[in-house]
C-alpha cells in the first residue's frame, strides 16, 4: 500500500481498504477527491498539533475520528471506541470535529475546542457525547458545566482564538471530504479508510489488520 507521504501519489491512492480490513468494516474502497495532495499528507492527518488526542499518544496505530456531536450513531459508539481504545492500550486515538448536521454543531465543535486551552477537551468531548438528546446552545453550555468547565473562560477563548479553531474545522472538512467520507462517524484506522460505524469486534479487527500492515513495511 502506498504511503501517504510520497508526493507523487495522488489522494485517490493515498488511504485504501485492503483484504481483511475491508471485509471485517464492510466499507467501501477510497475515493477520490479534488484539490490539493497536501490536505492528506500523513501528518495532517495522523499527527496534527492542534487536534486533541486521547488514549496511549505513543500508541502503534492511530485511530482518527470524523464525528459531529449532533450525529446519534457517534454517541452510539463513544463508549465502546472507548473502551476498545483502553483495553487494548497501544491506540492512539485523534479526534476531528466535523459538523455536518447544522449551526448548533458548529456551535458545539467550537466551543469543545476552545476548551483544549485550559486542557479540558477530552472531559468536553465525553460530556457532549453524553447527551441523550439533540444539543442546543443553551445544552452545550450545560453540559460543559456539569462537567467541571469553566464555561465563562471557553466562551473567552473561542472568541480569542476563533481563527485558529475555524481553521481547525476547516482542515477536519477538507480531509474528509478528500476522503469521500458521507457522513459521520469516519475514521480512519492506522492508514485504512474505514467509512460508517463499527462494533468493538470490529474496532478490534480493524486495529490487528493495521498492525499486520505496518509490519509488512
Amino acid at each position: 500500500m502506498r504511503q501517504l507521504t510520497d508526493p507523487r501519489h495522488t489522494r485517490r491512492d493515498a488511504l485504501g481498504l485492503i483484504g481483511a480490513t475491508a471485509l471485517a468494516c464492510g466499507a467501501a474502497p477510497a475515493l477520490s477527491a479534488t484539490g490539493g495532495d497536501e490536505v492528506l499528507t500523513e501528518s495532517a492527518v495522523l499527527r496534527d498539533p492542534e487536534i486533541p488526542v486521547a488514549g496511549n499518544a505513543e500508541g502503534d496505530v492511530t485511530i482518527v475520528e470524523y464525528f459531529d456531536y449532533n450525529c446519534p450513531y457517534c454517541r452510539k459508539l463513544e463508549p465502546e471506541l472507548r473502551q476498545v481504545v483502553q483495553d487494548d492500550g497501544k491506540v492512539k486515538l485523534v479526534y476531528k470535529d466535523w459538523p455536518v448536521l447544522g449551526p448548533v454543531s458548529v456551535a458545539a465543535a467550537r466551543m469543545a475546542l476552545a476548551t483544549k486551552y485550559q486542557d479540558k477537551y477530552v472531559a468536553a468531548h465525553d460530556a457532549l457525547m453524553s447527551s441523550a438528546s439533540r444539543l442546543t446552545e443553551p445544552r452545550i453550555r450545560e453540559l460543559l458545566a456539569e462537567a467541571g468547565i469553566d464555561v465563562d473562560r471557553a466562551a473567552k477563548d473561542l472568541e480569542s482564538n476563533a481563527k485558529a479553531i475555524d481553521a481547525i474545522l476547516a482542515r477536519n472538512n477538507d480531509q474528509a471530504t478528500a476522503f469521500g467520507f458521507k457522513g459521520t462517524p469516519s475514521f480512519i484506522i492506522g492508514k485504512f479508510r474505514v467509512p460508517g460505524a463499527l462494533t468493538m469486534a470490529q474496532f478490534d479487527q480493524a486495529i490487528a489488520d493495521a498492525r499486520k500492515a505496518a509490519a509488512k513495511k
